[in-house]
């Protein structure tokens, strides 16, 4: 608030922040009021683009460029405010209470910054132990299941982490990297064998056994699998477009090339930093 103590007036100054999202929830009721196409919305049609804006969301933080980081922030906050709107208009809710609903979470949450530890709970020297609280304060609010937060259509990588970190956040887990780098070694044994004796389904079984421990063994040494992997996706088609291009400026194929030939030029692309 400022005064303008020559004439007495006050003025009322808002924060800026709350000024742009007092902005965006203008627009968006107009939208929703005025757009064929934002009218139109319902909350199970906007699903998929959710979605695919998290996606673009994850490609631009891969890509590490702050201002596509920014652009796709605001397509992931457009959602939650359409969200918002649609809900408003059901009565179910509108965008003050799923902030006020994300606020008391947060709260409840971390009692080592808003409450008080109680003996169930860790005193929070480590983020480990707010890890560990934050799983065992979840199933006070009555989750049945440490694991029932994990939603079922998350890719199966990613599923596998998280369900591996939420064992782990109630001491369900190895005590060292090298526990865990044997296990993997035990399922790779298990699935040789499998392989040998040509048994279909056992191969599957322990091939995904065999990720599981990776997945596993990634998070002991602070890797995230699922960006290491999609590091070497990207990795792999440089290399390959680098190939195929060498190939078109021969005027010829891959096909005509055997493999031998075509590792010259992938080791090429590797010396460009492809």
């Amino acid at each position: 608030m400022e005064v303008n103590f020559r004439t007495g007036v006050f003025h009322f100054t808002m924060e800026p922040r709350l000024v742009a999202i007092e902005r965006l929830l203008k627009i968006m009721d107009e939208l929703r009021e005025k757009c064929p196409w934002d009218r139109k919305q319902t909350i199970e049609s906007l699903r998929h683009l959710s979605i695919e804006e998290v996606y673009e969301l994850s490609d631009a933080i891969l890509e590490g460029d702050p201002q596509k980081i920014k652009k796709e922030l605001g397509d992931v906050l457009l959602h939650i405010v359409f969200y918002a709107r649609i809900g408003s208009e059901k009565r179910d809710f509108d965008l003050a209470d799923i902030a006020n609903s994300l606020c008391e979470k947060l709260i409840s949450r971390h009692p080592h910054i808003y409450g008080t530890v109680d003996g169930e709970l860790k005193e929070v020297v480590t983020e480990e132990d707010v890890k560990q609280n934050w799983e065992k304060l979840k199933l006070r609010e009555g989750e049945k299941s440490v694991l029932s937060g994990v939603p079922v259509s998350l890719p199966a990588m990613i599923k596998a982490q998280r369900i591996q970190e939420k064992a782990a956040g109630v001491g369900f887990d190895w005590e060292r990297p090298e526990q865990v780098y044997e296990k993997v070694e035990e399922e790779l044994r298990e699935l040789n064998v499998e392989v040998e004796a040509k048994h279909q389904l056992k191969m599957e079984q322990e091939f995904g056994d065999v990720l599981f421990a990776l997945i596993n063994y990634a998070r002991f040494i602070g890797v995230n699998p699922e960006d290491a992997l999609e590091k070497t996706n990207r990795k792999f088609i440089k290399r390959f477009q680098y190939m195929e291009e060498r190939v078109k400026e021969d005027g010829k194929k891959i096909s005509d090339y055997d493999l031998k030939q075509l590792d010259v030029f992938w080791e090429q692309a590797k010396l460009k930093g492809e």
